[in-house]
């Protein structure tokens, strides 16, 4: 029968592993990391938190796909708190941690990538639904998108926890991984798949959405009189979209691949020397995320520049904005094919099939 150690402290597990945690790892060198973590973590504290109010201040925001868009910034705002807890509880403090203090360091960052990618998975099959239904928005009321937001948490929490249940290596020892001194080697496995198996997927699920809308948009261009600006609407936004799916690919694949390696026992992989680039470039995602929503979405960055302004909200901007997408629905809503032509993430539509959205609401 194999002897646990649930007792221990990390320094056992480390020199077991033969992992290096950089005890030079003080005086300045630990000042300048500390510095620059501690803006990253301030920004993404800020910036999330402008996306979620500007959600919730305009109404222009009140549907499916931006109450999603919303809880990805929550969900970045939570990698933030965990990336701040990991920055004081790493380099040679790691081997004074105890068992369940390290296990809640990497329960957080786990919990706050498996939100991010079942958030983006939900809305890709959100983006799916509505555009190959020609419309705008699904017909998701607030209750289903609520009860898709609690699912999302739970099966983060769920992830996060699973090593603390008993898939580790406590009572293993030579299953032990070298990056996670406690984790054992098959759940890296397991773990890294996974992600980069739903990596796969969702990026399949989006070339096939903007393959569609953009040969749509053309079909629709030889037989609309519309301007070009509104016939390109529906790839501009897709491509907002895409965007943030390909900043999260880019950000995390390599940490994942880092961890398959480790998983598989790559002796001979280096992968001690790259893990605190790819853990800064998995911070830099949750950094990039808020500039890409207020860069690429104009509504988005005018709502979040009036909050940041404290100016008092310009009435007439509103009515102007909200007036000309109802203006163009309302000649599209004839045919079903228009609703691609004019908007397939912004805007509201009008007549019966505005009131219908409504109520699902």
């Amino acid at each position: 029968m194999n002897e646990c150690y649930y007792d221990k402290r990390m320094d056992f597990f480390y020199n077991k592993t033969n992992t290096d945690t950089v005890d030079e790892w003080t005086g300045p060198k630990l000042i300048v990391v500390l510095c620059f973590g501690t803006f990253f973590c301030l920004f993404i504290f800020i910036s999330n938190s402008l996306v979620i109010a500007a959600v919730v201040k305009n109404k222009r925001f009140h549907f499916p796909f931006y109450y999603l868009l919303a809880n990805l910034a929550a969900a970045d705002f939570f990698a933030g708190i965990a990336y701040v807890f990991l920055m004081f509880n790493t380099g040679p403090v790691s081997k004074t941690l105890t068992v369940n203090r390290w296990f809640l360091r990497q329960g957080l960052l786990d919990t706050s990538l498996t939100a991010s990618l079942v958030n983006l998975l939900v809305i890709a099959v959100e983006r799916h639904m509505s555009i190959m239904r020609m419309k705008i928005h699904s017909n998701l009321t607030k209750k289903r998108v609520t009860f898709l937001i609690i699912s999302i948490w739970a099966i983060a929490i769920f992830m996060g926890a699973v090593p603390t249940l008993g898939w580790n290596c406590l009572c293993d020892i030579t299953a032990c991984s070298s990056l996670a001194p406690i984790y054992s080697r098959s759940y890296l496995v397991f773990w890294s798949v996974l992600n980069l198996v739903v990596f796969f997927i969702m990026v399949v699920v989006y070339i096939r959405i903007y393959m569609y809308v953009q040969r749509k948009t053309n079909v629709l261009s030889s037989h609309t009189s519309g301007s070009i600006s509104r016939r390109k609407t529906p790839v501009k936004l897709m491509k907002t979209v895409m965007t943030l799916l390909g900043a999260f690919v880019v950000c995390w694949t390599p940490g994942l691949v880092v961890l398959l390696l480790d998983g598989l026992n790559c002796t001979y992989c280096g992968i001690q020397n790259v893990k605190r680039w790819f853990l800064l470039l998995a911070l830099m995602n949750s950094v990039m995320n808020p500039i890409i929503y207020s860069y690429k979405d104009d509504e988005m960055w005018s709502t979040m520049k009036r909050m940041i302004c404290c100016s008092s909200e310009d009435k007439s901007h509103d009515r102007r904005s909200s007036r000309v997408p109802s203006t163009v629905l309302c000649r599209s809503t004839d045919t079903s094919g228009n609703y691609i032509e004019d908007g397939i993430i912004q805007g509201t539509i009008c007549g019966k099939g505005d009131l219908g959205d409504k109520g699902n609401s």
